[in-house]
């Protein structure tokens, strides 16, 4: 397992406090910022995974619990064709956050949305919260994935850009501290196989399986 750059200024930070309040106040002053290291440790942590590719398979692009799956009749992104069905998970903050390519595919849309910061649990959090989305295209489909911003998520982290072709399972970003993602996908072409309740793995767990005629 690693830890990603981005929690490298965290962890830093809450080790010089340890030292500082360590040997500069008390031994027990120190066990807090102490704590809160070893807690940015655990949240950044980049666990090394085996993604089985499968061409016929829409990954879980991250950790988590399925919140909703939620079915209508056109994408409000105008990326994916005809009606569509929209998986929403929501990562706690004790969930790995790194965010997974769903399949493969190059990035034919990108959008970024300075928004608000309201609970990833409300209905309306991925149209007036800040968030990213990317939308994916290859030979069989197109998709699109949204990291969206919550109350404690203060910033949406993406490591890609337009025209960039990603491998199914391949990291693309992160959201920091507790957050929620939406796979969007064409209900025409896809068999969405999760419920909402449903544990999922990023990179492991199949949200969705092409189908034979798509």
């Amino acid at each position: 397992m690693t830890i990603v750059r981005e929690g490298y200024p965290f962890i830093g930070a809450c080790f010089l406090l340890t030292l500082l309040f360590g040997f500069g106040v008390h031994p027990y002053a120190a066990i807090v910022p102490f704590v809160v290291m070893l807690y940015f440790c655990y949240f950044f942590r980049n666990p090394r995974r085996m993604i089985v590719q499968d061409a016929s398979a829409i990954l879980s692009p991250a950790d988590g619990t399925v919140q909703e799956v939620v079915d209508f009749e056109r994408d409000p992104d105008e990326f994916v064709p005809g009606a569509c069905k929209k998986v929403i998970i929501f990562m706690s903050v004790f969930d790995v956050h790194v965010n997974r390519s769903p399949m493969d595919g190059e990035i034919k849309l990108q959008k970024y949305f300075c928004g608000r910061f309201r609970p990833a649990y409300k209905d309306e959090v991925g149209f007036v919260n800040e968030h990213h989305l990317i939308g994916l295209e290859n030979e069989r489909l197109r998709i699109t994935v949204k990291q969206i911003a919550g109350i404690l998520a203060r910033r949406i982290v993406s490591w890609v850009t337009m025209d960039d072709v990603l491998k199914q399972g391949e990291l693309y970003g992160m959201i920091r501290f507790g957050s929620c993602l939406e796979v969007v996908m064409p209900a025409a072409d896809v068999d969405v196989l999760v419920q909402p309740g449903e544990k999922v793995t990023g990179g492991k767990t199949i949200l969705g399986r092409i189908k034979e005629n798509a």
